[in-house]
């Protein structure tokens, strides 16, 4: 298990209007540093939007494509969420993109109902857990935070933990974000892991208002990284001697 070197691009994402957000992308990232994974908003290329006749056909996705390309060209895996359409059903999908091009998939458990989202989107019932450089990841898209219950840390039979880090895109508005800020960091004292969490920032076409607060927290509670309201690429170095040490101190998970 080694260092993992996460960049979480907080941007303003451009309504319903995919290569623009494509553009946006590749403009922002194009003198960036090297990182080991890269985190994106949720629903990346039309913003968190209820119109599905923006949603990408599952066989035919212009996101999915992209992040393979960007996957590739930057040479690191993609965590991002996108609306897409699959025999007959709308569904908010994770993606997970590796470097060679291969990916898994994870399918929203909570749908947004004061968003509407549960009236046209259906809905995931699996935990998805990805193995990446010696890391277990936890895969979330926004409403999921609000549910401990979806993401319980537990030990294996070999003792080992059966997760590492909670990885959630979001579009997640201004007028809820002391919510936002107050559960990332339970999500990751309670669960003894790394949680690493991209919004969005900008007004979308509903005039909803974001202010980001992307966060990198560590299993203590402590921020990696200063909270931002702007368009920003932000580095968090996610430390793995750091994090099984501090297991090793505070074994509270054999006790779940």
């Amino acid at each position: 298990m080694q260092d993992l070197t996460i960049g979480i691009l907080q941007y303003d994402q451009i309504w319903l209007n995919k290569d623009a957000n494509f553009n946006r992308i590749k403009s922002l990232l194009e003198l960036s540093p090297n990182f080991d994974l890269l985190l994106l908003p949720e629903m990346f290329h039309t913003g968190f939007s209820m119109d599905v006749s923006f949603a990408d056909n599952w066989t035919n996705s212009s996101g999915l494509l992209f992040l393979k390309e960007l996957a590739k060209i930057k040479q690191t895996a993609i965590y991002t969420s996108i609306m897409i359409s699959k025999d007959a059903h709308y569904i908010n999908r994770g993606v997970f993109m590796f470097p060679d091009g291969t990916h898994e998939i994870y399918d929203k458990r909570k749908a947004f109902g004061l968003g509407g989202e549960d009236q046209l989107f259906t809905t995931g019932d699996n935990e998805v857990i990805v193995d990446y450089l010696g890391w277990k990841l936890n895969l979330q898209i926004c409403y999921d935070l609000r549910f401990p219950e979806l993401v319980r840390n537990r030990l294996n039979e070999d003792g080992t933990p059966a997760y590492d880090a909670i990885l959630n895109v979001a579009n997640w508005p201004k007028k809820r974000i002391s919510h936002w800020d107050a559960l990332i960091k339970a999500r990751a004292i309670e669960n003894q892991c790394y949680f690493i969490a991209c919004n969005r920032v900008g007004t979308d076409g509903n005039s909803l208002e974001y202010v980001g607060h992307s966060q990198a927290i560590d299993l203590l509670g402590n921020q990696l990284l200063t909270p931002l309201e702007h368009e920003a690429l932000f580095i968090a170095n996610c430390s793995a001697d750091e994090l099984i040490q501090g297991r090793k101190n505070l074994p509270f998970l054999k006790d779940v």
